[in-house]
């Protein structure tokens, strides 16, 4: 079996690796910061992630994993090295390559003292033209070598979604290879079939900047399919008797379309998709391309988010005293990622307001007051934070707050008054006991 190494142990990289690592595949991971890797190296996890804790504590005790600050060691020991460093934006929305630029010089000085053929595979996503033109020429410089001779270079993007990065691993929809020539294509191949065996998903081999264009249309084409719905939400929300989640279930039943990232709320948040839209508008704006699209997409999902407040204003003309539960913080169940989360806007939005803010989120709370430190309360329980509150409004789909029931928010709340927005309840059932206001729900007839 392989021996591999990721470079970068943020998400991506430690969801891989504990992936790797559960085929018996032997992961030496690469990370800059010592404090993250002396963690690791106690088992703990920087994040939260269903399942990955457990998978890499298991590969430290069975000699699978192995956290170091060595590139070297990397480097000698490695067949693969697949480059996982984050690609932050910058204040103009372009991605930022000093994490790339900074983790490739590295490897290519330690490329200089071996002689086997190594593999590099980017998964960072960037900006096309960037694996080549940026990351195959400081590899040659740095390392004297020739690429095709002595390395080989691919760019393989990552699907995954947080909160599912285990299960999105384990049954893939497809593996994108973009390799520099044939060589370097094959020995990832070779490599992904030793892992998956006879499940391994379907491949597509093609070039690198194919590869690295399928990363962020992809990104972008799920961003709009949720901006999409929201508009129609927002059209459902004037028309009584119209529900968005039926119109939804309806063109999603089309297999032209499919029903996935249908769901009308609050909007999409996370570390990926205003970040690759920003990136690859302004890829489109120096590359003379219309980008109208894309920019309406980042557009309506911002409005989607003044839009809870502007529910809420409906009910109180003034919200100065007027307390407000927000249920879910993080920017989807099942990870405590805050990262352009929802969550954040809204807060912002009815503190400047006056509001009265109380928060709970089931693992998302330590890194929220990080943000608002004591600017709002934070609660113990859902109950907790509905409890005296005017005012309820559900921004993250937690599992939990499904099991709320209309009398929960009666007998807890002073107005019973439910802004549902991510419609994990029934309109019809909540509507005849509270005021209830659900995305795409226009009311009943």
């Amino acid at each position: 079996m392989y021996n591999v190494s990721i470079i970068g142990l943020g998400w991506v990289g430690l969801a891989y690796s504990a992936f790797f690592t559960s085929r018996k595949v032997r992961v030496i991971g690469v990370d800059v910061d010592e404090r993250k890797i002396g963690m690791l190296k106690r088992g703990v996890m920087p994040f939260y992630e269903p399942g990955i804790s457990e998978l890499l504590r298991s590969a430290l005790r069975n000699g699978l994993f192995s956290p170091t600050i060595s590139y070297k060691e990397a480097i000698r020991l490695s067949d693969i090295l697949f480059i996982t460093v984050g690609t932050p934006s910058l204040a103009d929305g372009r991605i930022d390559l000093k994490y790339v630029s900074s983790a490739v010089e590295s490897l290519g000085k330690c490329l200089a003292e071996v002689n086997e053929y190594k593999l590099i595979v980017v998964k960072s996503t960037v900006i096309p033209g960037t694996t080549l033109n940026l990351v195959g020429r400081i590899l040659e410089k740095t390392s004297g070598k020739t690429l095709g001779k002595h390395f080989g270079l691919c760019f393989n993007p990552e699907f995954l979604k947080e909160g599912t990065a285990l299960r999105d691993l384990e049954k893939p929809d497809r593996i994108v290879i973009g390799a520099y020539d044939k060589k370097s294509g094959e020995v990832l191949r070779k490599f992904y079939k030793e892992v998956y065996g006879d499940e391994i998903p379907p491949v597509l081999c093609t070039n690198i900047v194919n590869a690295e264009l399928i990363k962020y249309a992809s990104n972008a084409f799920l961003a709009m399919k949720i901006s999409f719905i929201n508009t129609f939400a927002n059209l459902c929300e004037k028309l009584p008797g119209a529900d968005v989640n039926t119109v939804a279930k309806g063109i999603g039943l089309d297999s032209r379309i499919n029903p996935r990232f249908l769901r009308a709320g609050v909007g999409f948040g996370g570390s990926c998709f205003r970040k690759d839209l920003m990136a690859i508008i302004n890829l489109c704006k120096d590359k003379g391309v219309d980008s109208s699209l894309l920019e309406s997409v980042i557009k309506i999902n911002d409005l989607q988010r003044r839009h809870v407040i502007e529910i809420i204003e409906k009910e109180f003309s003034n919200l100065k005293n007027v307390t407000v539960a927000i249920l879910g913080l993080s920017f989807k169940p099942n990870t405590d990622d805050l990262r352009d989360a929802p969550s954040i806007d809204i807060v912002r939005g009815l503190l400047d307001r006056r509001a009265v803010v109380k928060v709970y989120d089931p693992v998302a709370m330590e890194k929220f007051k990080k943000i608002f430190g004591e600017k709002v309360k934070y609660c113990s329980s859902m109950l907790d934070c509905i409890k005296g509150a005017d005012c309820a409004v559900i921004v993250t789909e937690w599992s939990e707050f499904k099991n709320l029931t209309p009398d929960d928010f009666l007998k807890n709340m002073r107005r019973p008054i439910v802004v549902d927005g991510r419609r994990i309840y029934d309109p019809e059932l909540f509507s005849k006991k509270l005021k209830y206001y659900g995305i795409g729900w226009g009311g009943s007839i």
